[in-house]
């Protein structure tokens, strides 16, 4: 469910008063983890950090590198966490180390979805956002481009 709003207060302004509370708190958790570099924007629908283009253009489609995201969907919400899934090892201790929190697990292929906020461990979402850094995540992006190119020769 993606939204036409152009500001992330407008984003966030629409939703039900409930998930306005839950998506701030979470928003701010992700700002007070975000390393330097990143940016916060709208983009694809969600409130989106991101790797600026002038930093990193060689984008397999053009668009910003996104980092990670937090969106407000039919059933839940989401935290995207693109970082994490693209590295196998830090998926594995992510989802092992939110295991062990006792709280609900729903992920999908690269977020974790929530109901309510209690559901969500933010000490570990704010650890997750941290844990890694702009030019670690852009040599990351590199890579796998470069072999998404060679498997198309």
């Amino acid at each position: 469910m993606q939204s036409d709003a152009k500001s992330i207060d407008q984003y966030v302004n629409k939703l039900p008063t409930e998930r306005q509370e839950s998506l701030k708190k979470v928003r701010k958790v992700i700002l007070d983890h975000l390393p330097e570099g990143y940016e916060e924007v709208m983009n694809w629908g969600m409130i989106t950090y991101q790797v600026p283009l002038e930093v990193y253009l060689d984008t397999y489609n053009k668009k910003p590198l996104m980092y990670a995201a937090l969106a407000s969907q039919k059933n839940h919400m989401a935290v995207y966490l693109s970082a994490i899934y693209t590295d196998e090892q830090k998926r594995e201790e992510f989802e092992e180390e939110y295991r062990a929190t006792g709280k609900r697990f729903d992920v999908g292929k690269s977020c974790v979805r929530f109901r309510e906020l209690e559901d969500l461990p933010l000490d570990l979402i704010g650890k997750a956002i941290a844990s890694i850094e702009m030019l670690d995540f852009i040599e990351t992006a590199k890579k796998a481009n470069s072999l998404k190119k060679t498997r198309k020769r």
